[in-house]
């Protein structure tokens, strides 16, 4: 199957937390920076490229003018067959947009937004680096809503430095009460080249907070009816992500912009994080500089292991080897994973508590 990720690295102001490759626009080139993603395009992909999957992420995505956005999907649909596409996410901020900006996007045939509202705590959006207010969410759901986006999204992050047990419970409140199609839960993690990591240090959470939250999401959650259907995802009924499902299922996907990473018949590449040298080098009918790997089975079973067990779909019996059984064995002991009747490895609540733990010791 056919999927494609567009990176779009424009940020307002870079959040703390961030580790994605996204900058201020600053003096960048827009119609020049639409060029070169368009010709990455024709460069990289094959003719009729018909993904069924298509992802913008950032950065923020909602940054991008009418005008520019729809340059950009005019010189993408050159190349790219539209037709077989199943799903087309696109993320946004909160307060980043307007109506005529969701009626475009609707007409161009996105059919999932995710917002990235992170909290409904004003102190904690301040921290957070956010510029919206929690009451922008509701205003923006209703937008979305009335335009006749198919599925919203809404990512939500926990332990955060300082939040109480109490902040948390509220934000998941105050996310049921707008009845999203889906709930990203993520567990804040310190990482190198942020304000956080250089303010908070890389140990800077605490375990048992992160346990907690964890498992009041999981019981919020999915007595809302949301299935948790990977360690960080919630969705209703027919509205899991399926691009994010593609990738943890280890299959082929193109990337385009700056920063972006994909993987194509076990090559994974990364273009570098430089937009000018990007545009430079397209400019020139040149692919944008970055590296390319070849990735070894053992490197793709390893990777693999650890991105379908975060899943509850498990690991099926084909990826599981004689020599496992032993150490399957003392998980079932110790209540951390289960095996379906078709022999998949399941992952218990508790389990996915050490999912990483449990991937290192099936490798």
């Amino acid at each position: 199957m056919a999927h494609l990720y567009v990176h779009i690295p424009f940020c307002h102001r870079i959040c703390p937390y961030c580790a994605f490759f996204k900058h201020t626009p600053a003096d960048t080139d827009m119609r020049g920076f639409v060029r070169a993603v368009v010709q990455e395009a024709r460069l990289r992909l094959p003719m009729g490229y018909a993904p069924e999957t298509i992802y913008f992420g950032g950065g923020t995505p909602s940054m991008l003018s009418p005008t520019h956005l729809g340059s950009m999907i005019q010189g993408l649909r050159e190349r790219v067959d539209f037709s077989q596409v199943k799903e087309w996410s696109f993320e946004s901020n909160p307060a980043t947009f307007t109506e005529a900006k969701v009626n475009q996007w609707r007409e161009l045939g996105i059919t999932r937004v995710s917002l990235g509202v992170q909290s409904f705590e004003p102190r904690l959006l301040q921290l957070l680096g956010r510029t919206h207010a929690p009451d922008d969410v509701e205003k923006d759901i209703r937008l979305l809503r009335s335009a006749g986006i198919p599925q919203i999204n809404i990512d939500l992050m926990f332990s955060l430095p300082s939040q109480t047990l109490s902040e948390w419970s509220h934000t998941l409140h105050r996310a049921l009460e707008l009845a999203p199609d889906h709930i990203s839960t993520y567990n804040l993690s310190y990482e190198e080249d942020t304000a956080f990591y250089r303010q908070f240090g890389s140990d800077a959470g605490d375990e048992e907070t992160d346990i907690a939250m964890f498992e009041m999401a999981d019981d919020m959650l999915t007595a809302a009816g949301y299935r948790h259907y990977e360690i960080s995802n919630y969705a209703r009924p027919g509205c899991r992500s399926l691009h994010n499902l593609a990738c943890w299922h280890g299959e082929d996907y193109y990337a385009l912009g700056p920063g972006a990473v994909g993987s194509v018949a076990g090559v994974r590449y990364q273009n570098s994080g430089d937009t000018a040298a990007y545009i430079r080098a397209l400019n020139e009918g040149l692919l944008p500089p970055g590296t390319a790997e070849t990735l070894r089975p053992e490197t793709r079973r390893t990777e693999l292991l650890g991105l379908m067990l975060r899943t509850d779909e498990g690991l099926p019996a084909s990826m599981l080897r004689p020599q496992d059984s032993a150490f399957i064995d003392m998980l079932k002991q110790e209540g951390l994973a289960a095996t379906s009747t078709d022999g998949r490895l399941l992952l218990t609540r508790s389990g996915r508590l050490v999912a990483d733990e449990i991937a290192v010791g099936l490798i």
